[in-house]
């Protein structure tokens, strides 16, 4: 439910994954392999050879500066603007605002904390449950452009569909507080917190 560029995110992790393994294997098959680490160790010093030849050849005029050095930096720092970029993009989306109202006497505006409390507070009392959270997310095509996420920690034992079903009677009655219907997402999960907590008995 929010704008993290996951398809890039596991392209980007195939691909470093992918050099790592290649790396691996070479290093460990140079430590393994006398003739392979010889023609690594000619292979590397030949291409650094080149280098410097280059950056003899490339110099920018009488600076002692090698154009190659200039498109290396250029290179980096494009490279640190992108990670930046990638970095802003995780996690995106989410929203304060849960629903907006607009009319001709003003603007009503209902923030996610008064559903987060709600909802919490209608669940406290449910022996099933031992822990709620409610984030919201902007959406497309949504009434509002809002998605709420409601995940609940169940209690070790717990019916989901008993849970489910709670949780889905709050969101009724929340959609007509609201008068409208939002995209809603409902995470039931268990956890270590889930085992170690103390089984609630009803006499």
């Amino acid at each position: 439910m929010n704008g993290t560029p996951r398809g890039l995110n596991r392209m980007l992790l195939g691909v470093l994954g992918v050099v790592l393994i290649v790396a691996g294997s070479a290093a460990a098959w140079a430590g393994t392999n006398k003739s392979f680490a010889q023609d690594w160790t000619a292979a590397g010093t030949l291409m650094w050879d080149s280098v410097q030849e280059n950056l003899a050849a490339g110099q920018i005029g009488e600076t002692g500066i090698s154009w190659w050095t200039v498109a290396v930096l250029a290179g980096f720092l494009l490279l640190a603007v992108l990670l930046v970029c990638w970095i802003a993009s995780q996690g995106t989306g989410r929203s304060n605002q849960l629903a907006r109202q607009d009319a001709e006497t003003g603007n009503t505006t209902v923030d996610t904390a008064v559903a987060a409390e709600a909802i919490k507070s209608a669940l406290a009392g449910n022996t099933q449950v031992l822990s709620t959270s409610v984030q919201s997310w902007k959406t497309k095509g949504a009434a509002g452009g809002t998605g709420l996420k409601i995940s609940v920690q169940a209690r070790k034992g717990a019916s989901p569909a008993e849970v489910g079903s709670a949780v889905e009677h709050l969101v009724g009655e929340l959609d007509g507080l609201l008068g409208t219907q939002l995209p809603v997402l409902v995470r039931i999960k268990a956890g270590t917190r889930t085992r170690f907590a103390r089984t609630e008995r009803v006499a």
